[in-house]
């Protein structure tokens, strides 16, 4: 049984677009996303620095975008699919819940939300490396943190003001190895997110929406959902709620998922997967020359 997963704001690096547009029809398809949405998606993905990709109004677009383009590249029939945080609004996607132009409004509406939410106090986001979950979530409690990301494989993601994060790296939790800050400009999937959960709610309404057609693990709680206005309603209120990837990962073994490809840019969920589903084949979407493999492991796991 095959995973499709999508990853989330953090993923991208300077130029990740760039082979993926030299695919047939792809850059086509990027400039009518990007006239829909006002954003010239190519030169962010093949020209712009890190800095102005780590933009939230910019990188959110971007994922979206690469997602389904390697995705529609790939062109599998998964069984199940999920996102990690914006990664969500990609599965919704691919599930037939939106269109794909309308994923690309949609993501353009959340990034320019919570960017403007994000520029009212200066928050960020760092991912915790080791450590007990039990002894980690009440410590950033103590310090005023939200754990936004609790992701399995021993990684929570806290977020809060610069502040917090600064007296993080002061007084990392018992069992914490490592704290690394990450490449956001916003205390995401936290109270300090409101004002775009209002915005996101105004724009769903402009939307046409379908149940799944595959099976579809929200990233709120692990759990399926078979309903299409629920799977909106939960990508409404998901920006000022944590993301509990560790569920979703739980709900895959549920499932007897036996294979997971991320979509572009991949790497940090085929990480965080091979450390918390042993057994399960994993392959990340980096560029096209990783398609081949990827079709070579759905045809394994079809026969099989």
């Amino acid at each position: 049984m095959l995973v499709l997963v999508a990853p989330g704001q953090g993923a991208q690096t300077p130029g990740f677009l760039t082979p993926w547009l030299e695919l047939p029809g792809a850059a086509d398809r990027v400039a009518g996303w990007s006239d829909a949405i006002g954003l010239d998606l190519a030169h962010y993905g093949t020209k712009a620095d890190a800095d102005e990709i780590r933009d939230t109004a910019v990188a959110q677009p971007l994922l979206v975008a690469a997602g389904l383009l390697s995705a529609t590249a790939l062109d599998a029939s998964p069984a199940v699919v999920a996102g990690h945080s914006v990664g969500e609004i990609t599965a919704a996607a691919l599930a037939g819940v939106i269109g794909h132009e309308a994923a690309l409004r949609f993501v353009r509406t959340r990034g320019l939300g919570m960017a403007e939410a994000a520029a009212v106090t200066e928050t960020g986001m760092a991912a915790l490396l080791g450590g007990d979950p039990e002894v980690t979530v009440p410590h950033l409690e103590k310090l005023g943190l939200t754990p936004a990301n609790v992701n399995g494989g021993g990684q929570i993601v806290a977020a809060g003001t610069a502040a917090q994060i600064a007296a993080l790296t002061e007084d990392m939790p018992e069992g914490v190895r490592r704290v690394v800050p990450l490449k956001v400009a916003g205390a995401f999937h936290t109270h300090h997110m409101a004002p775009a959960v209002e915005k996101l709610r105004a724009a769903a309404t402009e939307l046409t929406v379908t149940d799944p057609k595959v099976t579809y693990v929200s990233n709120a709680d692990g759990k399926t959902v078979s309903d299409g206005s629920e799977v909106i309603s939960r990508l409404v209120g998901q920006v000022a709620n944590p993301v509990r990837w560790d569920l979703c990962m739980e709900t895959f073994k549920e499932l007897g998922v036996t294979a997971l490809i991320e979509a572009a840019p991949g790497g940090t969920l085929v990480g965080l997967a091979k450390r918390a589903l042993p057994g399960v084949r994993t392959l990340a979407l980096k560029t096209p020359d990783d398609l081949d493999a990827a079709r070579a492991l759905i045809s394994e796991h079809a026969g099989a």
